[in-house]
């Protein structure tokens, strides 16, 4: 694995995906309830299959494409 390049101290976070976004691919392409910590190995802890977990990359990759592409409100 190639090692990640240090950011500079002044780069700023990217911005995070809204929840919403993230708890319907999860339901949709991982069957996960939701991502809400619950406290239960059984309710936190998954096992999911690796093409459900490229099918989730690959929703998680189209949803910020469209945000990028999509006029932003101020």
């Amino acid at each position: 694995m190639t090692p990640r390049k240090p950011r500079p101290a002044n780069a700023s976070k990217p911005a995070q995906a809204p929840a919403e976004t993230l708890e319907r691919i999860v339901r949709e392409e991982m069957n996960i309830e939701t991502l809400k910590t619950r406290n239960s190995d059984s309710l936190d802890i998954h096992e999911v299959a690796v093409w459900q977990l490229r099918d989730a990359l690959e929703a998680a990759y189209q949803a910020g494409v469209r945000a990028a592409n999509s006029p932003r409100s101020t």
